[in-house]
């Protein structure tokens, strides 16, 4: 039988896996956006449960406490998730740009229009 004794772990490698698939298996540009926004938040909170220390407390000086968490994946994860909003904006605005200019976001119909001029 499977260990459910890490959780976390089995639920970023099912958030993984859902979001691959989706980028894989979709033609359509926004589903693809929303796969890699998937495997984006799988990849977050894999560093975010990297980062727990069993019993750590917060990396204050205080008297008596002697282990300490780690803040570094923790500030990582911050500049991640406003790369990930800033990618997912850009790529929403090229999502509009092509519908504008091919009107289509499959990505099949792309090829096959792109191959036609």
């Amino acid at each position: 039988m499977i260990s459910l004794g890490l959780y976390n772990y089995w639920i970023v490698i099912a958030l993984m896996m859902t979001g691959l698939y989706t980028m894989i298996s979709r033609g359509n540009l926004v589903k693809k956006l929303v796969g890699l926004n998937i495997f984006q938040t799988a990849v977050f909170f894999l560093y975010i449960s990297m980062g727990m220390v069993e019993d750590g407390a917060v990396p204050i000086l205080t008297e008596g406490v002697t282990r300490y968490s780690n803040p570094l994946p923790h500030v990582l994860i911050l500049t991640a998730i406003v790369v990930g909003v800033a990618t997912t904006a850009l790529g929403l605005a090229l999502v509009v740009r092509i519908k504008e200019a091919y009107d289509t976001v499959d990505e099949d119909e792309l090829h096959r229009l792109d191959n036609d001029f």
